[in-house]
């Protein structure tokens, strides 16, 4: 976990929320200058910081109103540092807790060197970003409604369906027609009609979403696809959710965030564990989970390689293993702009 160590004359921690943020600004002795309960208005907020502006840091926790206040302090040329709200427990472990020492503790956390640290996602492609986020949702909320109605076509002891209903020629007056009663027959029409918005809005967003690719990095974009099971839906989100491979100094580090690692917990010489499984990308751990998947079928040399890794490890081992094989060949590929090569890939 990175942490802040930069040396500031004033330290600000700002406890964030929607429509409030508490202002607590430390001195570098550690003397509280200011601790104020304030609105969440830009205008506000600098007023408050005015007469620290010289040498001052902000750093508020991992929240989702942070954006404006990030893009504030970028605009008016003051450093901000985001703080990574699982590895806060400073302020989420104590006995005592509320607004004002929150912003204590973030300033005497930032201050002592020891501010756990999140990505400031630029602005330039956070909106394309919180957009392909949007599309997975609305994803999900299709599958649960195609769920549903196979769920209620078992409740009722009918045939299994003969093709999957994920596309829209399976899906017809038939499917309505199984159910006697008016209240599921309402029902089923229900989902199906939701099921036909979705795919036309799922459509819309992955059309823009693909040509704001193409605009933001074509390249990359373009090198990402080049591997057997990673087509313009997981390429999307890798490029998006990684943004730029040049903030991970090593490959161990981006496989830490991408969540393809794990880290034991060790005392006495013992190991009593694994944690940090959620402190991470959860988008990217998913994108690389699928992307294995997807590769075991459109690759035959790696479906081999996992026949021959699972007699050793396992299957749900083996697959471990190559989700994170595929994260060092994006971090490898990207860094180089290089296409996928199979050769290293299987030699690796």
């Amino acid at each position: 976990m990175r942490v802040y160590k930069a040396q500031h004359s004033y330290y600000c921690g700002v406890d964030l929320h929607a429509r409030s943020l508490f202002v607590n600004i430390l001195d570098d002795t550690g003397k509280t200058r200011l601790a104020q309960d304030l609105p969440a208005s830009p205008a506000t907020f600098l007023d408050a910081v005015k007469p620290y502006r010289q040498g001052i840091v902000v750093g508020c926790e991992c929240m989702f109103a942070w954006y404006w206040l990030a893009d504030l302090c970028e605009r008016e040329s003051i450093p901000f540092v985001l703080g990574h709200a699982l590895a806060m427990k400073a302020i989420h472990g104590g006995k005592a807790k509320n607004d004002k020492l929150d912003a204590e503790k973030i300033a005497g956390l930032l201050r002592g060197g020891f501010f756990p640290m999140a990505y400031v996602y630029p602005k330039a492609k956070r909106e394309t970003r919180d957009l392909l986020r949007r599309r997975s949702f609305f994803v999900r909320q299709r599958a649960q409604l195609i769920a549903h109605i196979q769920n209620t076509n078992s409740q009722y002891n009918h045939p299994p369906f003969d093709k999957k209903l994920t596309y829209k020629g399976n899906r017809n007056t038939q499917i309505v027609d199984r159910f006697e009663h008016l209240s599921t027959r309402l029902s089923i029409t229900a989902d199906l009609n939701l099921i036909e918005s979705y795919d036309t809005e799922i459509a819309s967003l992955e059309t823009h979403l693909v040509k704001s690719a193409k605009i933001d990095d074509p390249s990359t974009f373009a090198f990402l696809r080049t591997i057997p099971g990673i087509g313009p839906i997981l390429g999307l989100v890798m490029l998006y959710e990684i943004d730029a491979i040049s903030r991970f100094a090593e490959v161990g580090n981006f496989l830490s965030y991408s969540r393809l690692v794990t880290c034991t917990h060790e005392s006495a010489g013992k190991v009593k564990g694994v944690g940090g499984r959620k402190i991470g990308n959860a988008h990217l751990k998913w994108a690389f989970s699928e992307a294995a998947s997807l590769m075991l079928r459109s690759f035959p040399a790696a479906k081999s390689w996992m026949q021959r890794q699972s007699k050793k490890r396992g299957k749900k081992k083996a697959h471990a293993i190559l989700e994170a094989k595929i994260g060092r060949t994006v971090y490898h590929m990207w860094r180089k702009q290089v296409a996928f090569d199979a050769k290293k890939f299987l030699a690796s």
